[in-house]
């Protein structure tokens, strides 16, 4: 039950394989790039993940990893099953039992969220893919407890909780979710095509995890519940337990809480199976899209074959990073295309390797496929240079070691464990993974590529055209089924131990939570002026430093929308003595991440530099703020770029909204009157020229107003003197400009619906928002807890109504992020197109009653949103990035180095009284409506909802009519 959403085929770089609602302005709002969490080990010898484990009686494979560094225990839960299991006719009965899955169970009638929202439970998600479907969370360790009963009650006790009801609300919710994969640019249907042209029809991964709407429409309360009886058990399942725990209490509670659960049939492992395919084929698809993109595909390695890490090097060297070969070939020398990057889905019978290349403006793409084509060939003939593969192998080796800092979550340690435990049934397969990394040579790496990218590829190439991809029919391989499949035998190897637990009892209740202790902050000051702030962390041989500065968008007013971002964005395509490619190589080869951005009030430079090579990345840093070149060719390749963001930024429906919607809430000529994702417009962005970017350069980037966040594995004695030396000697300008003026708007006198068209859409994306005081207001603790019980959790009013109780949407959600000026709050939700005048009702009326106290706030939900704000606070700052954001958010907006402390006693006094007066905070008759979708459609309904005066708007908030 993914609660974000992503496509299969999105671009990205290569991912190492032993890597492997915040609302949209949130990006805009929080500030700053966080760079990437820390490694686990202190050289590159001993990059290690300690465990132990057992298997209960019943089948039941328990991992355990001990890390104390914060009072949490990561539980993740993977069931060897997937799509690959699944028939056709059945297609999305693993993605839809994961949904079932969190809709309680026999012994606990609820949201399976709501004991977990209780105790301040973080990183909570379940997804499927084609090969298992895993449930994680983060949980205090004093609620461990009650986390294996949910877990295990979903396990043993879940069949008698199902029923029609809902099935038939969770089946909506999973169309509603394949509704809004399909309803972007190069949506689901386009990955599903690549997927259907390399496998034959009868192979399990030529079929979309999601289904197909007409099987999932077919799928039977009988034919469900089979597919859980069938394979579902303690037996195809891996538990593994990381962190604030040890093996002797691991192995108590998971016999106490799993050891009574009877086994299934043992799911039979599926033959490697990668199709010979003995031509190239190809296809063109018309998108309503901006520009045309090139994708290509092949079928290659399994997870885990033995040539497999020698693949991923070639992937990363031919795509997977700024310095590649892709890079350097189509997007800086030939300049035929806005980016191109390689990935690898290493899957367990199968793997499948993807480019995908966004073709510039005006170029043949068959231009382009035939430069991907020679780059292909050419590495395959040449193999990589030395340099390409020691970069490769450091950016793979970093990338993990970045990933297991933290105990849960996607490339987590547990994580790691159990893909390996469960795919090649060795906990610490990773270790032959990094061995293998080590042992590559360019011949191997060579030899990879030739064995897998030869003959036998598919390319789809995606043309801008007048109908969106989701007007495609489906491809259906089979009728749905009409009956359910014949259950197999539990298999007889496996027992149960009788239990003492009692579950009529109900969920186990957490009496006691860990202390909230926030890591002391240590204060220098360069001789320049500079502040510098450190919070030393020294279990991982990790440093990370971000350079703020004031400004951001906001500073954009009086200047060409979109200055800041671009600005920010040159710094790091070039300096010192670095072309652009030849500064993202020297990062690749140190391991090192450096980015540099701007957010709404603020614009930043970042590092992630291993502690052996800190020397060496801190004088890029040095480079990247003080010497940018701002080549005049890199600004136009950047500016083309630029210019086709924005054109996909209109054409997918949640940016088009959040860049007209801070317009409309804030009015012409205000400096937060811009696209919240701060790239301008097309005019301002055609018309900047170098001197506007030394300008914001000079302005801005100010020594004296800098301030310098270090988190990680060094101490004050030693980063001020290495900081002293690249940053002391930097003046700055006397003449510095005045900070932006964030002038008080008013709210309009009467709410405001503005539409905008987007044909062929099957959702109608919604947002509404009001602006509301300044994240410096005193009151602005009490209004983010009061949108907590409206629309801050899962459990929340918006959603539970759109989602749980409606399913019209696949989620909706409400907030604000911080902003030095007014905040906009929002609220959101994509619903299917036929629903959208209904779905406008209730969001009308669910902020109405929440202001209104009509439908008061309860302690039920005082509680609830208390335990989630507080009860998580002592592990959330478990990893660098999360302490790097709390410190930089805290100088940002003027707080305390204590303001933690003070927000969570803020939250404890908070009752229902303070929090329906804070709810005031919002005026439902100054709503400010936006709406995405086919205006063929929805135009005349919600004309006539009478919401608001309606105003057609175009994608640059211009009036239509």
């Amino acid at each position: 039950m993914s609660k974000s959403p992503s496509s299969a085929l999105a671009p990205r770089r290569a991912r190492p394989r032993v890597a492997a609602l915040a609302l949209a302005l949130g990006v805009a709002l929080v500030g700053g790039a966080i760079a990437p969490a820390a490694a686990a080990s202190k050289d590159k010898a001993s990059v290690s993940i300690g465990f132990d484990e057992f298997t209960l009686p019943n089948g039941l494979r328990v991992i355990v990893h001990t890390d104390r560094k914060a009072p949490i225990v990561a539980v993740n839960v993977w069931y060897h099953v997937g799509s690959k299991n699944e028939q056709p006719g059945r297609t999305g009965f693993a993605h839809l039992f994961e949904h079932l899955m969190f809709q309680g169970s026999e012994n606990y009638k609820g949201e399976f969220f709501t004991p977990f929202e209780l105790v301040g439970t973080t990183d909570q998600n379940g997804t499927t893919n084609v090969d298992r479907t895993n449930y994680f969370q983060n949980v205090p360790t004093t609620a461990l407890d009650m986390a294996l009963w949910m877990e295990s009650d979903r396990m043993g006790h879940l069949l008698g909780a199902i029923d029609q009801k809902t099935l038939d609300e969770q089946r909506g919710v999973v169309q509603n979710e394949k509704r809004q994969g399909e309803n972007q640019p190069y949506g689901r249907r386009i990955s599903a095509r690549l997927y259907e042209a390399l496998y034959p029809a009868d192979h399990p991964y030529s079929w979309q995890t999601i289904g197909s709407m007409a099987d999932l429409d077919a799928a039977s309360l009988g034919d469900v519940k089979t597919w859980f009886r069938s394979w579902y058990g303690p037996n195809n399942a891996v538990l593994v337990l990381a962190g604030d725990i040890d093996l002797k209490t691991a192995k108590e509670k998971a016999l106490r809480f799993f050891g009574d659960i009877p086994a299934s049939a043992t799911l039979p492992d599926m033959a490697t199976r990668i199709p010979k395919r003995d031509r190239d084929t190809e296809e063109t698809i018309p998108d309503r899209v901006p520009q045309a993109r090139v994708y290509r595909g092949w079928p290659v390695a399994q997870y885990g074959a033995a040539d497999g890490t020698d693949l991923q090097l070639f992937a990363q060297v031919l795509g997977g990073s700024a310095a590649s070969r892709l890079d350097a070939r189509l997007v800086h020398a030939d300049q035929i295309a806005d980016s191109a990057s390689v990935s690898i889905n290493d899957a367990e019978i199968s793997g499948t390797l993807v480019v995908v290349a966004n073709v510039k403006q005006g170029v043949d793409p068959a231009k382009v496929r035939a430069a991907i084509d020679e780059e292909i060939k050419r590495l395959i003939a040449q193999g990589p240079s030395a340099q390409e593969l020691e970069q490769a192998k450091t950016a793979t080796r970093a990338e993990f070691v970045r990933g297991i800092e933290r105990i849960g979550g996607f490339g987590g340690k547990s994580d790691v464990l159990a893909r390996c435990a469960v795919f090649l049934g060795k906990a610490d397969c990773y270790r032959d993974e990094l061995k293998d990394l080590d042992r590559a040579s360019i011949a191997s790496v060579q030899a990879a590529g030739r064995k897998w990218l030869g003959v036998g590829s598919h390319t789809i190439v995606v043309q801008p055209g007048d109908k969106p991809a989701s007007s495609l029919p489906e491809t259906a391989s089979a009728a749905p089924a009409k009956q359910p499949a014949p259950i197999p035998a539990a298999d007889p190897r496996f027992k149960t131990v009788k239990s003492d637990l009692d579950r009529s009892l109900g969920v186990p209740q957490t009496q006691s939570f860990p202390a909230l202790k926030f890591p002391a902050q240590q204060t220098a000051q360069l001789s320049n002026g500079m502040q510098v702030v450190l919070v030393e962390r020294h279990e991982t041989p990790i440093v990370q430093l971000q350079v703020e500065f004031p400004g951001g968008f906001s500073a954009d007013q009086g200047r060409k929308a979109g200055t800041a971002s671009f600005a920010m964005a040159m710094l790091d395509e070039g300096a010192g003595d670095y072309g652009a490619l030849q500064l993202s190589a020297r990062k690749e080869a140190l391991g090192a991440e450096l980015s540099s951005n701007a957010s709404l009030d603020s614009a930043s430079v970042a590092l992630s530099a291993l502690t052996d090579k800190l020397d060496p990345s801190l004088d890029l840093l040095s480079d990247v703020i003080r010497r940018p070149r701002f080549d005049a060719a890199e600004i136009e390749r950047v500016r083309a770029q630029w210019l086709a963001g924005i054109k996909q930024e209109k054409a997918r429906p949640q940016t088009a909204a959040l860049r007209v919607l801070p317009p409309l809430l804030y009015g012409a000529g205000h400096a937060y009157a811009i696209p919240f994702t701060g790239t301008g417009t097309e005019g301002s962005i055609a018309a900047l020229k170098r001197e506007d970017l030394l300008a914001f350069h000079s302005d801005w980037l100010q020594p004296q107003r800098a301030r310098v966040i270090v988190v990680g594995d060094t101490t004050l004695a030693q980063i001020v003197p290495q900081l002293e030396r690249r940053f002391g000697d930097w003046k700055g300008a006397s003449d510095a400009p005045a900070l932006p003026n964030l002038a008080q708007v008013a709210r309009p006198a009467k709410p405001r619906v503005f539409l905008v068209d987007q044909p062929g859409a099957i959702q109608s994306n919604i947002y509404v928002g009001e602006l509301i005081a300044p994240t410096g207001d005193a009151g602005t603790i009490d209004f983010d807890f009061a949108n907590g019980v409206l629309g801050g959790e899962f459990s929340s009013r918006l959603n539970m109504n759109l989602r749980e109780d409606k399913h019209w949407a696949y989620g909706s959600y409400s907030g604000s992020g911080n902003a030095l000026g007014q905040r906009p709050w929002i609220a959101q939700a994509a619903v299917q197109s036929d629903k959208t005048v209904e779905s406008l009702g209730e969001l009308k009326r669910e902020i109405e009653a929440f202001t209104s106290g009509s439908k008061p706030i309860t302690e039920t939900e005082v509680v609830k949103i208390r335990a989630a704000n507080t009860l998580s606070l002592p592990g959330a700052y478990e990893t660098t990035d999360a302490l790097m954001a709390q410190v930089g958010s805290d100088l940002r907006y003027g707080r305390p180095s204590d303001f933690i402390l003070k927000y969570k006693a803020r939250n404890d006094a908070m009752t229902p009284a303070l929090t329906q007066a804070a709810a005031k905070g919002l005026e439902p008759k100054a709503l400010t409506w936006v709406v995405v979708g086919d205006l063929s459609k929805i135009e005349q309904p919600v004309r006539a909802l009478g919401i608001g005066e309606v105003q057609v708007i175009d994608n640059d908030g211009k009036p239509v009519r």
